[in-house]
This record gives C-alpha cells, sequence and structure tokens, in this order.
C-alpha cells in the first residue's frame, strides 16, 4: 500500500531523473508515470517507475526508472491464454542497471538483494548495463535488476506486456499498486 502523496513524489522524483537524461515528457506522460510500490511498503529498495508510451496486442515499449540501488524482484513473464511470455530488450539510457538472469552466478556481482528478500532470489548470473548497452531476455525466464549507485533509466522494448501476469519469486508481491488517498 501506498499513500498518494507518496505517488506524487516519486512521480516528480522520476520525471527529474528522465529530464537529467534529456528524455522529454509530454505533461500527461509526467502524471501518469506508474509507481510499481509491490506491496511490500519499502519503495526505496524494492520497487520501479515505469512510463508507458505504447502497449499493444504485438509489442511495447516504456521506461524503466530505477532510483539509487532500487531493485526490481526477481521474476518472469510466462505465456498467457495461448500466448507466448513476454520477450524484452532492456537498453540502459542513463546510470548502471545489473541484471541477473538464468544461467552460471557471476562471482563478486555488485548487484546485491535487498536486506529480508534474500530468500526470494534465486538467479545471478550477472549482466552489467551501461548507457547504451542492451540485452534481449526470452519469454519465461527469471530474471531481477537493481541500478547502480547514482539511479537509472531503461528503455524496454517488447512484445506485449501483462504485468498483471508477471510471476514474482516473492510470493509477498503485488504487481498492481494499491494507493491509498491521504
Amino acid at each position: 500500500m501506498i499513500k498518494r502523496s507518496e505517488v506524487r513524489q516519486a512521480q516528480q522524483r522520476a520525471a527529474q531523473m528522465l529530464a537529467q537524461a534529456g528524455i522529454v515528457l509530454t505533461p500527461e506522460e509526467q502524471q501518469s508515470i506508474e509507481v510499481a510500490e509491490l506491496g511490500l511498503g519499502e519503495l526505496e529498495k524494492t520497487g520501479l517507475e515505469l512510463v508507458v508510451y505504447i502497449n499493444t496486442d504485438r509489442y511495447c515499449a516504456k521506461e524503466l526508472v530505477l532510483f539509487p540501488r532500487q531493485t526490481c524482484p526477481e521474476h518472469r513473464h510466462p505465456p498467457v491464454a495461448g500466448q507466448s511470455g513476454k520477450m524484452e530488450t532492456f537498453r540502459c539510457r542513463w546510470g548502471k542497471v545489473w541484471l541477473c538472469v538464468e544461467g552460471d552466478p557471476t562471482p563478486n556481482r555488485k548487484a546485491r538483494p535487498p536486506a529480508g528478500s534474500e530468500d526470494y532470489y534465486t538467479v545471478f548470473r550477472e549482466i552489467e548495463l551501461n548507457p547504451g548497452d542492451q540485452y534481449t531476455i526470452a519469454q519465461d525466464t527469471l530474471h531481477w535488476f537493481q541500478a547502480g549507485d547514482e539511479g537509472a533509466i531503461v528503455s524496454e522494448f517488447s512484445s506485449t506486456s501483462r504485468d498483471e501476469t508477471d510471476v514474482f519469486t516473492d510470493p509477498r508481491i503485488e504487481r498492481i499498486p494499491n494507493i491509498v488517498e491521504d
């Protein structure tokens, strides 16, 4: 659960980061930045902010904003109703992001699961993305990602996004925000 005032603050902060990176948003896009708090009550550690440019039955384009060391927790995009799961390409635009995927664990990883949630992270092959770097994640592949010390902005290009059907390793996570008025 997150308060409306906290959503507004996170939206403003994400909009400032996007502007700093030279990514221009319309006023409507700024107001519609999604704050994915994920129901854990720890947005600074776990969650992300999203700008969805387009999401159709064929493709999707988004900006993912991560505050410093903020983590999008481990999840996968499974097939839904006979359709393939989401395949996505992440392209780092600003900052640094560490993407962890299935495969042999990377020694001396930089990304660390948030304290208290370590049991819900199982994949540790780390790919470091700096501005201009990109990586494509196949459908139904476990993955998680974390921003570096300054935060990060990642452009996502994917097949159709069905966020409400994402499967998170941590059963406490609620993908659709529960916003309360204050």
